[in-house]
């Protein structure tokens, strides 16, 4: 059995294990009650003033989760820089970049070699066009972009609900269908803090919500780019008899892209599931020379430097227009302080 399966053999268990009460969670929950004390005392220490938050001169927006396993953030994270791209704001983004090799901060540029940025901001980066940083502090990377850019007016933090350091102006929770599972704590349920908390707004990415929030739609794109930019509608691929199609998912929920696929028409000849955030540096594409590959475009950002002629299915993600205009209404008010402010700094230097 392969590395890969056996991590998601034991992710599966996991989750079937997170989703009730059942013997499995019991017996962890002791473990969960310290994580929760530990997790509790953190928190504490931060409030307190003991760790020291920082802050950065532009508002500063949260993108994250309390469960473990991928929600949905990185769509949301895309979906909430074009918008406000769309009103002419200047949006920088900044991340861990789960999964990177390297442990400096830098600037995920379009050039940048996926193991040095990790997948996902490499994917913000080349969808959205926004200036994005990396680094294991998430307040390094957001005065990193702010000294190279300094005109950038709001800053996005991909991941990082709870990365304390780092002042955040408000906070947005994302959720998909597991809701809080179990409800208990890391690693007897999900949850990595106890819900509910206080956050600003709450956005589910799933068909089902588990409670109220704002809700989004996701789909497929009606096309597929390969590596060079070339396109292909997916209606040619339901008719096509060249070769069969192996579709490949790295992703929190790999079924979820296959049944996408299928849904529009697709016959899948083969399907590949691995573990999240996958570096596919073992894997050989050579083996499946007979097949059109597949993937989704966080996926293809790593398997186009080895097979150029992949296909990218882009994923349609539209959060609901309510959540767009209780955004735009919360962070209006941010920016309006943050003028003030600066008017108030700027009269003040005169006077004197």
């Amino acid at each position: 059995m392969s590395w890969a399966t056996r991590h998601l053999s034991l992710q599966s268990a996991l989750s079937r294990s997170w989703s009730h009460r059942g013997p499995l969670a019991w017996l962890l929950l002791p473990v969960a009650l310290l994580y929760g004390a530990l997790a509790k005392f953190r928190r504490y220490l931060y409030q307190s003033g003991f760790f020291k938050i920082q802050r950065v001169p532009v508002p500063v927006i949260v993108v994250g989760n309390v469960v473990a396993g991928g929600s949905g953030k990185t769509p949301v994270v895309m979906a909430l820089v074009r918008h406000l791209q769309s009103r002419g704001l200047r949006v920088g983004v900044v991340s861990r970049g789960y999964g990177r090799r390297a442990r400096d901060c830098r600037e995920v540029l379009p050039t940048s070699t996926i193991s040095d940025v990790g997948d996902e901001p490499a994917l913000i980066q080349r969808i959205t066009s926004a200036n994005v940083f990396v680094a294991p502090r998430r307040f390094e990377a957001a005065c990193r972009l702010l000294l190279r850019y300094p005109d950038t007016q709001v800053i996005v933090c991909d991941d990082g609900l709870q990365h304390l350091g780092l002042h955040r102006n408000l906070e947005i929770c994302v959720f998909d269908d597991r809701g809080v599972g179990n409800g208990y704590l890391l690693p007897a349920g999900l949850l990595r803090e106890p819900w509910p908390r206080a956050v600003d707004l709450v956005l589910h990415t799933g068909a089902n919500p588990a409670f109220t929030g704002f809700t989004a739609q996701r789909s497929l794109a009606a096309l597929a780019r390969r590596g060079d930019g070339s396109e292909i509608a997916l209606e040619d691929l339901t008719h096509s008899h060249e070769k069969p199609l192996l579709a490949v998912a790295a992703i929190a929920k790999p079924e979820d892209f296959f049944a996408m696929l299928r849904a529009q028409g697709l016959r899948l000849t083969r399907t590949i599931a691995l573990p999240d955030h996958y570096d596919f540096t073992d894997w050989s594409s050579d083996g499946y020379a007979g097949y059109t590959i597949i993937c989704t475009e966080k996926d293809a950002v790593k398997l186009w430097q080895r097979r150029v002629n992949a296909l990218a299915v882009p994923l349609i993600f539209v959060p609901d227009p309510a959540f767009m205009a209780q955004l735009d209404t919360l962070l209006s008010g941010l920016l309006a302080s943050q003028l003030n402010a600066t008017l108030s700094s700027a009269h003040g230097h005169k006077t004197s």
